[in-house]
């Protein structure tokens, strides 16, 4: 680590010991600051706010893990470098298209973008192996994962436009290895009727500022109907 980050941990220690209210915080109770803190951050990106803001709200999600790191490390169970280790060894193993498996580089990259998807998959894939013989971690889960199921190890609490999007992508992978019937299939045709369901709007959008207004004008005539949108949309998910 840095003088910087070890000074930043050690900070943080202090705090746990000698402030009240930081020594009360427990991984549960800083969910709600991950959360705000992040979504800060996406704002942040989306608004182009100047690099010195960028900064500041990369410090405040930092604080997050750095805090974690720490309660964990109270527990006996890890410490901020142990993450640090964790995510070096992972992002070797994932990214084999990259790295040898000693972390040194590979003679030659990957040309395509479809090469790289197909070599995560592959390192992901025998992850999961390993792991059914309890010989390794599974960790997060892939962007790009290739599971039994296109909801396997996305996070449950994904907003339900996210969730659905990559729930689909998924889908649209695993058809294409598999050679199985596209999961959103049935998305589409349930979808036909949209169109008509708030006036004004078409689905004809060729645009992200179309497709905003086209969801805009979905989720205005869900509400004039009494349906909750972001409830529909995670159980349409829950049926791929």
């Amino acid at each position: 680590m840095s003088a910087a980050v070890d000074r930043l941990v050690e900070v943080i220690r202090l705090l746990r010991e000698h402030c009240l209210w930081t020594a009360a915080l427990t991984h549960a109770s800083l969910v709600t600051y991950l959360v705000e803190e992040s979504y800060e951050l996406v704002e942040a990106i989306e608004d182009g706010h100047p690099e010195e803001d960028l900064k500041g709200e990369l410090a405040d999600v930092l604080l997050q893990v750095v805090l974690h790191a720490e309660i964990a490390r109270e527990r006996g169970a890890f410490d901020l470098d142990a993450v640090a280790e964790a995510l070096t060894e992972k992002m070797v193993r994932r990214n084999r298209h990259v790295f040898t498996p000693d972390g040194g580089l590979q003679p030659s990259f990957p040309a395509t973008v479809e090469e790289i998807i197909a070599s995560w998959d592959e390192a992901k894939r025998a992850e999961k192996a390993a792991l059914a013989e309890g010989t390794a971690d599974d960790g997060d889960a892939s962007p790009h994962l290739v599971g039994p199921t296109a909801l396997e190890g996305l996070p449950r609490h994904l907003p339900a436009l996210a969730l659905a999007d990559k729930a689909l992508g998924r889908a649209e992978r695993r058809r294409a290895l598999d050679g199985v019937t596209s999961a959103s299939e049935g998305v589409t045709s349930a979808s036909e009727g949209v169109t008509s369901a708030s006036e004004g709007v078409t689905s004809a959008f060729g645009t992200e500022e179309e497709l905003g207004d086209f969801l805009l004008g979905v989720v205005q005539a869900a509400r004039a109907r009494g349906l909750d949108s972001e409830r529909a949309l995670r159980t349409a998910v829950g049926r791929l």
